[in-house]
């Protein structure tokens, strides 16, 4: 089993960007260009690689190679993304990996591609950006780059990625280190370990909540230490937590309750399976089912909040009624659109960097927001 943080740090210390490796600040898929952009490495790797796997590593500054960490990205289905967008689509997997330096909000992304070992070309399956359907890249040096071409190239660098990868082994000094990492960073939240399958070590922690016969945790955060792979974090969901020998269930929930109160829903049920031959999988099912409300109710808080925005944009001094209603901005948008008001993602994006310099919580508030947004999108 590979040591994803050790990897890291062996693809960081290999050399520059190649032909199975690139390296990111950060990557920003809600956008047209940063999708597009991630399309085409992603393209690239593959073509690039026909029998091992390439890497994508996010959160690192380019000139230095200095770890600064990107926000947690617990988008599963992000496998739809390239199914959608590419032909002889790769198998890619994203796995937040945390850095003990790192704030807890902060991992490292690493991305994973595995192409289809059937000699077929990865190509953009139609157009996105300033990218044409049909086209094809490949990676020279450390740039994607277009090419005209129908037959995979040959080979040459998969006794490099092996002799990294067989560097990146997990051993039980990296387990047991893990394990008392987890243990003191996270000794606020009542940090706990499980045993699964005689091999498995999962950590979890988070703030207990009990309503009535359940239990309810927040501040969630579930590492897989044996891959230093960090599995679920929240700072803001309520999430129930069940497990057995077998598996380990994740319910999350969010609070999508109008006028300060507090209503939650389910949103995505998480389960990990533990087998006996040493693998585990992760499936993640979305059981989300939009709140609706009254429409009279939602036109008052749609004009409330682009009256707000109107104020943002033209740098006046909220009230303190306005301010507490600014809190709920981006939730109270997100209600709206799930009931029909279309437009309201739109003035959601355009409320984007004047909640990001306001207030860390208020910007907090809209990044949950808009992994709920991508969450169902991708569903």
């Amino acid at each position: 089993m590979i040591n994803k943080r050790l990897l890291i740090k062996n693809l960081l210390a290999h050399n520059d960007e190649n032909s199975f490796y690139d390296k990111k600040r950060k990557v920003d898929i809600s956008q047209k260009e940063g999708k597009a952009k991630f399309l085409k490495h992603i393209c690239a790797l593959s073509n690039s690689n026909p029998v091992n796997n390439s890497y994508i590593v996010i959160g690192v500054e380019d000139e230095d190679n200095r770890i600064v960490g990107v926000d947690f990205f617990d988008d599963s289905k992000i496998q739809n993304l390239i199914n959608a967008y590419l032909a002889n689509p790769p198998i890619v997997q994203y796995e937040n990996i945390p850095f003990p330096h790192l704030s807890d909000d902060k991992v490292v992304g690493l991305v994973t591609i595995r192409s289809k070992d059937d000699g077929s070309v990865t190509s953009l399956r139609r157009n996105i950006w300033k990218y044409f359907g049909g086209s094809v890249f490949i990676r020279e040096g450390s740039m994607s780059v277009p090419k005209v071409f129908d037959i995979r190239i040959k080979d040459v660098n998969s006794h490099i990625v092996r002799s990294i990868e067989s560097h990146a082994q997990n051993n039980i000094q990296y387990t047991l280190d893990g394990v008392f990492d987890f243990m003191n960073k996270r000794r606020d939240f009542d940090p706990r370990y499980l045993i699964f399958k005689e091999y498995f070590v999962v950590c979890w922690a988070g703030l207990k909540k009990e309503v009535g016969n359940e239990v309810f945790f927040s501040r969630v955060d579930i590492e897989l230490i044996n891959e230093q792979v960090r599995l679920f974090y929240s700072a803001l969901d309520e999430v129930s937590i069940v497990f057995d020998e077998h598996t380990f269930t994740i319910v999350e929930y969010v609070n999508l309750g109008l006028q300060n109160q507090d209503k939650y829903f389910t949103l995505e049920e998480t389960i990990i399976r533990f087998d006996n031959n040493a693998n585990y999988s992760i499936d993640t099912t979305l059981i989300f089912e939009p709140p609706q409300y009254d429409k009279t109710v939602l036109h008052h808080i749609y004009n409330a909040n682009n009256a707000l925005l109107v104020k943002l944009k033209a740098g006046q001094k909220l009230r303190k009624d306005e301010e507490r209603d600014l809190r709920n901005l981006a939730v109270t948008y997100l209600i709206c659109y799930f009931n029909g008001f279309e437009v309201a993602l739109e003035k959601l994006r355009e409320a984007k960097p004047f909640l990001k310099n306001y207030h860390p919580e208020i910007w907090e508030s809209y990044k949950e927001v808009v992994r709920i947004m991508r969450k169902v999108k991708y569903n």
